[in-house]
């Protein structure tokens, strides 16, 4: 009885979010029928789930980049030319294609067409190296490869039989484009595929060759999930900023499907850009991952006093930690509306902090959301009491399904690891601490370089900071801290900040100022970086 119990709480409370966000919606017989059709036929995913949203509004304007508007009945008919055109170039079902692009609606477009093909997508960083990406495409192999012109040169090493431009600033000859393929092919419905698109989304390569991680059509309980504490609605204008290509911008876009959202674009991030386009656009809600809101904050006060961003409900940032005071800044200039998520390629997400959360407990990362279980375990798989540390583990309708390379994240009682530790307050709320593999120990002693970061990013001089260990004959490691500034202070004065605030144990031996620290286009420290610098200095 208790699990009918369950599944029936379970399903009043998905209604209960469904209908509070505006998805359950009243529709006439005909689009009904025409709706169950499409999902029964093309799946949830990125093809079921944009050709949804061309039957129920097929005028109402889906996308919004640097070339202007197309409505969901125009994506729908470009996808459709596009699935032909990739299709006369090779493409088959369980063929794999792979997507280098931009923010912009050839992303967009080759998403939806490759998926109509039943073929599965890879996204590609676009801020990979060129010998990541001959690592990536020779293990991956895919059909196609679609990039923006820009990329051309990195991608010379690859083996890549087949290529498609995405975006061009100008004219070009001997190479396909999206564009072309759009042109010269049939905008009519396709008949639809025997097996559902993957989507196949590259871990960020920080200590490594990128790892492929895959997962099938997310449906709606990974959606009940992210509302059940972020209130976005239907029919919402949202600027995605993050890389579309990250896990985090791309759940947007896949959310775009179930809320008939109007996506606004733009290729690059430009601080002042994302206000400007915010308030342009009257968007409710911005998909950002941390750095960009510091850098978004440490614009002049003449250039933050111009935007008001009045419509804006609903900050969605993940990607890393909120370093510092971050979120109470930022929620005291533009109101609380800030909402920080925790997670992993591999996991989702995790835990969502509101704003309630961050006003409380501004370095938290919230709580888990609807039908999502979080538990911390120690090194011999027991649970941690509340307030000890663990590695983190996440059980929900998300886990990705094994890498593509082979092997996959550890298990404990059916929960996968997010590879981080952290601890849960007395009020279960979650505070990461950071990656599993480290933890320093200098002298004996355990320290994790996410406190020792925070605590120097809340000085009045320190924009951003990070901390690792280095090799030490007398302690094994030693703690160097990196900071890049806003004004004059010196390393005795960033010691003394730290030994006021944390145990002497935790205070680098070292604090070097640069002027940033090494990030990839997702947002995270590149710290092998800053480890290697020892090694040039």
């Amino acid at each position: 009885m208790s699990k009918l119990t369950d599944r029936a709480a379970n399903v009043s409370t998905s209604l209960k979010v469904l209908g509070g966000a505006g998805i359950i919606r009243p529709y006439g017989p005909r689009t009904l029928a025409g709706l169950g059709r499409t999902v029964v036929r093309w799946g949830t995913g990125p093809a079921g789930g944009f050709m949804t949203l061309a039957v129920r509004h097929p005028d109402r304007v889906g996308l919004v980049d640097e070339l202007g508007e197309l409505t969901f009945g125009e994506m729908h008919g470009r996808s459709n030319a596009l699935a032909r055109g990739l299709a006369a170039l090779g493409v088959k079902e369980g063929d794999s294609v792979a997507v280098m692009c931009r923010n912009h609606r050839g992303f967009v477009d080759a998403t939806i067409a490759v998926a109509k093909l039943g073929a599965d997508i890879l996204y590609l960083n676009t801020a990979f190296a060129g010998p990541q990406l001959v690592d990536v495409i020779a293990r991956e192999k895919p059909a196609v490869v679609v990039h923006d012109e820009e990329f051309t040169d990195l991608l010379a090493g690859a083996d890549v039989a087949t290529r498609v431009v995405g975006w061009s600033d100008g004219a070009i000859d001997g190479v396909a484009t999206l564009e072309s393929l759009i042109a010269a092919n049939d905008h009519g419905d396709l008949t639809p595929p025997t097996r559902h698109a993957r989507i196949v989304i590259l871990t960020s390569g920080t200590t490594g060759t990128p790892k492929g991680a895959p997962r099938k059509e997310a449906g709606i309980p990974a959606a009940v999930s992210l509302l059940s504490r972020m209130p976005l609605h239907f029919g919402w204008r949202t600027h995605i900023a993050a890389p579309l290509f990250h896990t985090w911008g791309f759940a947007h876009f896949a959310l775009s499907m179930l809320l008939g959202s109007t996506v606004v674009l733009r290729r690059r991030f430009d601080p002042e850009d994302v206000l400007r386009v915010v308030e342009d656009n009257d968007c409710e809600s911005l998909v950002v991952i941390p750095v960009m809101l510091q850098r978004v904050l440490a614009l002049d006060e003449a250039v933050l006093s111009r935007y008001s961003l009045p419509t804006l409900q609903v900050v969605a940032s993940s990607g890393s930690a909120l370093p510092g005071e971050l979120a109470l800044t930022w929620m005291d200039r533009f109101g609380d509306n800030l909402y920080n998520i925790y997670g992993s390629t591999e996991v989702a997400w995790a835990t969502i902090a509101t704003p309630e959360d961050l006003r409380a407990a501004p370095s938290s990362a919230g709580k888990p959301p609807h039908n999502t279980v979080v538990r911390l375990f120690d090194d011999a798989d027991r649970p941690v009491p509340t307030g000890a540390t663990g590695r983190i583990f996440v059980g929900n309708s998300l886990l990705f399904e094994g890498y593509t390379g082979g092997g996959s994240k550890a298990m404990v009682e059916g929960l996968m690891s997010s590879g981080d530790v952290g601890r849960f307050d007395a009020d279960g709320r979650l505070y990461v601490e950071g990656r599993d593999d480290e933890m320093i120990v200098s002298g004996g002693e355990n320290v994790f370089p996410k406190e020792v970061e925070d605590c120097l990013v809340g000085h009045a001089c320190v924009v951003e900071a990070a901390a690792v260990g280095i090799d030490d004959a007398e302690f094994g490691k030693r703690l160097r801290a990196f900071v890049a500034v806003s004004g004059e202070v010196t390393e005795e004065e960033l010691k003394d900040h730290v030994k006021a605030n944390l145990a002497r144990f935790k205070v680098p031996k070292e604090i070097v100022v640069i002027p940033e620290l090494p990030r990839n286009a997702t947002g995270k420290i590149l710290k092998r970086e800053l480890v290697s610098w020892d090694e040039e200095a």
